[in-house]
């Protein structure tokens, strides 16, 4: 079985304009996905929305994972994420994320939290923002 992993599905989501986002969620999202981000669980449906927003603020961007580990059902990473803004300025935050597989390989949960390396005040939202 094939696995996902967080570089791929960020990767197609946010930094590779034209793949339609709900082509880029199936593959990556099982129907039943759940996230909870620094405190506030999103449905799928209000994972979308969140993506679909940032899809309109980042520009350009990069993943860099730095840990990673896949457990049985399990997957643990530590990333950072830095985005060029389509307004030119830059945001760097780093994750911390736990997440379960579904049994086809992709994500069912991810629970994360971020932390604002560089940016703005108001970038601190990043990670939820819609």
């Amino acid at each position: 079985m094939s696995r996902t992993d967080i570089r791929t599905a960020l990767t197609d989501l946010l930094l590779t304009p034209g793949l339609d986002l709900h082509a880029a969620a199936d593959r990556h999202f099982a129907p039943d996905y759940r996230q909870r981000t620094d405190g506030r669980w999103d449905d799928r449906t209000q994972f979308l929305a969140h993506i679909a927003h940032l899809r309109t603020v980042v520009a350009d961007g990069s993943v860099e994972v730095h840990d990673e580990l896949t457990s049985g059902d399990r997957y643990a990473d530590r990333h950072t994420m830095e985005i060029t803004k389509t307004d030119g300025s830059t945001v760097r935050m780093e994750v911390y994320l736990f997440a379960e597989f579904a049994p086809d390989g992709r994500f069912r949960r991810i629970e994360e939290t971020t932390l604002l390396l560089e940016g703005a005040e108001g970038d601190r939202n990043l990670g939820s923002a819609r």
